[in-house]
Order: structure tokens, then C-alpha cells, then sequence
């Protein structure tokens, strides 16, 4: 018996009837999503205007309530709208998620094209594919509002439901995705009296906060005209009160510590010859000595960045250089280098390279090294390389980084380091570890010059600033092109640097020993959020199945 034709017709009717359903959805629906898409977009950096987080996502929380018509139409009436169905809802959030991914996250074309050597054909879809895979997560939410909704079910019980649901789609982000980038909470960072939740609930708190006033907005233009004049006052008032924290500033934090960060500004393509290796090392040590004699034995810590240098652990003329560099300075030294360890590969005896931050003592003793354990994907490691093999180029450019295995606190002389690496800033949970063992200051280094003056850099230094207010620790952030600042624990920039030249910057900082809510806890609101959509997805069902 033969069931391929069978089982043909039954897949293009599934095909068809999904490809029906989004043509159902209403054109001030797509509307809706463009608006939103942008919104989520311009509150970030650049352009950063925060104060719109408080009604950027109205516009999809709308579009989702009333997604496609709905019961009996009348002659010269208006089109009656409801709820979006659980595809439907998929597909809407799905397309503002890609979205936003293009218009916040454009900057990526840069290295991949430029430091990669990937033509534009290659880049584009390369791109689209990132946007696809990040898009997921809005995706997500739009499947579960639309499903908590139901096709007549109760709009109200959506917008209770959103602001947990937002969060547990940003806790998937978090923990299943390798970029997790600006959740929608990092819109408030500046926000001094609202950041204060962070040391609770992590930035995932201020998430809510903000759906939550969003989820107001968008009852206000859903409910009758009787009701929606209090319930806009009510989210205008809302959001005015919240919003103005950003400009409530507290009083300066003491700092009793200064440390030398080094910007290098180091060309990403330089041509590393010897000559140029040993003039470029021997420029930075002399540079280091002259600042910390210039502190008058103030400098207690220096720290060299991230860079595209090819500094490696193994090599004696850069151990002895940073060595030496440390006994003149009389102080402490975090330098950004590859870390070699030898290793057994299948073809016999080999090494394993890390990207790493050694800790050279003031006698200039190497005792410790932090190894990055939260890799790059595509910048430091290729997943699925077969299957990514079509990138060519890159592919050789990026070379194979292994995993460091631990965040312990590297020990500076009883004074406890914190130190993360680049991208390593915007996992929250994976911060707090260290300071969860004992870390009593951070020290962030990083190279955000891949990505020249968009505005990559100052999203990163967002999500750092928010690692310092959620674990009430000083960040010492070292950049090779900046931006390089002292962070307080209210995730202020209180000293910095121009970007683009070489600098050192005398940072202020003081040591930290207690612990906040959130570095103790860690994401325990993200997953009550999460515990409380699983509910409200299952109450949803289960008043299907009795009907």
C-alpha cells in the first residue's frame, strides 16, 4: 500500500493552511510590528533613547491582541479584530525579533566582512541566519501571549501574563542562546533608583518592570474610551515616575584603590613582524613603568587588555618584558595574552591555546591565570564546523580556542580579582560567580575594536555597567580601543578615556566584600517568571479541555 502520495497531500494542506494563516493576519498588524521593531531599536545605543523602553513593545503586545478579523462583518462597519493565533503570534514576534536584530545588531557585518574576508553574498545570509536564530526568542513570546489569549479568550489575562512571559523567553535567550544580547532591561542601566532592583533580581527585574508598563499601555488602546483615558494617565504616570531615576544621581561611591589601565590601541590588521612585536612590546612596558611612576607609587594594580596582539604566555621575550615591567612598576600586573598549555591531540603531542589574563606578582612571578570559559562562537571557536564550512575564510581566521574550566578569583596579594573576558560581560549568572567565591573587584578586559565607531562598544559597556549595580562591585574596564573606564557599583562611569588612541587611565576603585541578593541567588526571579508563564500556558489548556 502506498502512503507517499497520502502523505504528500496531508503535507501541503499543513503547508497551506500555516501559509492561510499568516495571510489572515491584519496589514495593522505588520504596521504594528515595524513600530515595535523600531522602538526596541532606538533604545539602545546608539541612538539610546531609554525613555521609550516604556512603550516599545505596546505595539506588538497590540498587534498580537488583535491580529485578525474575527466574527460576523457588517456592511460600512469596522473590522471587528481578535487575538492572533498561537502561530500567528509566532510569526508576528518572530518578524519584529529579526528585526530589531538588523537594527541593533548591524555591526557584526564589520568583521565578518572586513577581518574575515567574507564577501558581501556570503555575509548577508550569514547575517540572516544569525537574525533568524536570535529572532527565536520573540518568537516565543508572541507564540505564548497568542496562546494564553486564546482566538476569543480574555486580552486582560494576556497582559497580566506578558511581563513574566517576556522574561521567560529572555531567561531561554540567556541560557540556551550564545548571544544574549541587550535584554530589554539594559534600556533602564542609567536609571539609578530603578537599578537598584537589579541587586535583587538581576537585570531581569528591570525587564519586567518595563513590560509591565508596557502591557498598560497597550490595555489603554485595547479597552473601551471610557476606560482608556485613567488607564493612559495611569502608564504615562507610571513610566514618567520610573524614568526618573535617570536623573536622580546619588552621591559619588568611595574609592580608596587606583589601578593604571592601559589602552593600547593596537591596529586589529597589523603586520606582526618580529621587529614590530618586540618595538610594540618594549613601547608598552616603558609606557606602563612611566605611569606608575607618574602615580608616585599610587598604582597598586595595572591591567593590559584584550588584544589582536599575538602575546602568548609561552613566549620568554613577552614573560620577561611583563616580568620585568612589574619589578620596576613595584605592583601588580593583569596582562590579556594566549595561554599555552601542552596537550595530546590524535596525531600526537600538541598544545592547547586559551584566551587568557595572566597575573604577574610585583617580583615578577607569574602566579596565576584566569582562562575564558564563555567563548565566542565564530570569533573564537566554530560550532559545527562541518556544517559551517561554507564560511571559508573565516573559518581559517578564527583557529580553535579551548574552554577555561574555572572563575576562580585570581589572589593579587590578598586583594581577590575578579576577571572576565570580553563578551563574558553579558552572562549575568556567570559573572556573579565571581563574586560569589570571594572576588572583591572586577576587572573586565576586552578588544571592541573589531567594530570601529558603531555602536557595539558603548552595548557593551551597558551590559558591563549592569554586571557592577547587580553584584555591588567596581569594574575595571581595559579596552584595546576603548572604550577603558572605572564602573562604581551604581554602574556609573566615573573615569574614562578617549577611545582611538593610546591612553592609560589612573582608575579609582575600591574593594567590595559583601554580597548582594543576586550574586547569593542569582536568576531565581527569571525562573519564577518562567514557572508562572508555565502556568498560565497550562491554566489556558486545561479551560480548553473542559469546555
Amino acid at each position: 500500500m502506498r502512503t507517499d502520495g497520502l502523505w504528500n497531500d496531508s503535507t501541503h494542506a499543513e503547508s497551506g493552511l500555516l501559509s492561510l494563516r499568516v495571510r489572515q493576519i491584519h496589514a495593522s498588524a505588520w504596521r504594528l510590528v515595524l513600530l515595535s521593531a523600531a522602538l526596541q531599536v532606538v533604545i539602545f545605543p546608539l541612538p539610546g533613547w531609554y525613555w521609550l523602553a516604556w512603550v516599545a513593545v505596546a505595539p506588538l503586545l497590540i498587534a498580537l491582541l488583535r491580529a485578525q478579523p474575527g466574527g460576523a462583518l457588517q456592511v460600512n462597519a469596522s473590522v471587528r479584530l481578535v487575538p492572533a493565533s498561537p502561530w500567528q503570534g509566532f510569526v508576528l514576534a518572530y518578524a519584529c525579533g529579526i528585526l530589531w536584530y538588523f537594527g541593533t545588531c548591524y555591526w557584526v557585518y564589520g568583521p565578518m566582512h572586513r577581518y574575515g574576508g567574507l564577501s558581501v553574498p556570503v555575509v548577508l545570509p550569514t547575517m540572516l541566519l544569525a537574525a533568524m536564530h536570535e529572532g527565536l526568542y520573540r518568537g516565543l513570546f508572541g507564540l505564548l501571549v497568542a496562546t494564553v489569549a486564546g482566538r476569543h479568550g480574555s486580552q486582560r489575562r494576556a497582559l497580566v501574563a506578558a511581563p513574566f512571559l517576556w522574561v521567560a523567553a529572555e531567561l531561554a535567550l540567556t541560557r540556551i542562546s550564545a548571544f544574549p544580547w541587550e535584554l530589554l532591561g539594559y534600556a533602564q542601566t542609567g536609571n539609578f533608583v530603578l537599578t537598584r532592583l537589579a541587586t535583587l533580581t538581576g537585570v531581569y527585574g528591570l525587564s519586567w518592570e518595563i513590560m509591565l508598563v508596557n502591557s498598560v499601555f497597550a490595555a489603554a488602546f485595547l479597552v473601551s474610551r471610557e476606560r482608556r483615558k485613567w488607564l493612559l494617565a495611569s502608564a504615562i504616570g507610571a513610566a514618567a515616575i520610573l524614568q526618573a531615576g535617570q536623573w536622580i544621581a546619588p552621591a559619588p561611591a568611595a574609592a580608596n584603590h587606583t589601578a593604571l589601565l592601559v589602552q593600547q590601541n593596537i591596529p586589529i590588521q597589523a603586520d606582526w613582524t618580529r621587529d614590530y612585536f618586540e618595538n610594540t612590546l618594549r613601547d608598552l612596558t616603558s609606557r606602563s613603568v612611566q605611569s606608575a611612576a607618574q602615580a608616585a607609587g599610587k598604582a597598586e594594580l595595572i591591567v593590559w587588555p584584550e588584544s589582536p596582539s599575538p602575546f602568548y604566555t609561552s613566549d620568554p621575550l613577552f614573560q620577561n618584558a611583563v616580568s620585568a615591567m612589574a619589578r620596576q612598576a613595584q605592583t601588580w600586573v593583569v596582562a590579556g595574552a594566549i595561554g599555552v598549555e601542552p596537550a595530546m591531540h590524535s596525531g600526537g603531542q600538541g598544545s592547547k591555546v586559551f584566551n587568557s589574563a595572566a597575573l604577574v606578582s610585583p617580583q615578577g612571578e607569574w602566579v596565576g591565570r584566569y582562562d575564558k570559559v564563555h567563548l565566542v562562537p565564530f570569533g573564537e571557536y566554530l560550532p559545527f564546523p562541518r556544517l559551517f564550512s561554507f564560511l571559508g575564510d573565516l573559518t581559517k581566521e578564527i583557529g580553535e580556542f579551548a574552554r577555561g574550566t574555572s572563575r576562580r578569583p585570581l589572589d593579587a596579594g590578598g586583594t581577590r580579582l575578579g576577571v572576565f573576558i570580553c563578551y563574558e560581560s553579558v552572562f549575568p549568572d556567570e559573572v556573579r560567580q565571581f563574586a560569589l567565591q570571594g572576588a572583591q573587584v572586577f576587572v573586565n578586559i576586552s578588544n571592541d575594536g573589531w567594530y570601529g565607531d558603531s555602536g557595539a562598544w558603548k552595548q557593551h559597556l551597558q551590559q558591563t555597567e549592569m554586571r557592577a549595580i547587580e553584584n555591588n562591585r567596581w569594574v575595571l574596564l581595559t579596552t584595546n580601543t576603548g572604550l577603558t573606564a572605572a564602573i562604581d557599583p551604581w554602574g556609573r562611569v566615573v573615569a574614562q578615556v578617549p577611545r582611538k588612541e593610546f591612553s592609560v587611565l589612573m582608575a579609582p576603585y575600591a574593594l567590595v566584600s559583601g554580597t548582594t541578593f543576586y550574586t547569593r541567588h542569582g536568576d531565581w526571579f527569571a525562573y519564577l517568571c518562567a514557572i508562572i508563564s508555565v502556568g498560565a500556558v497550562a491554566a489556558r489548556f486545561l479551560k480548553i479541555g473542559s469546555q
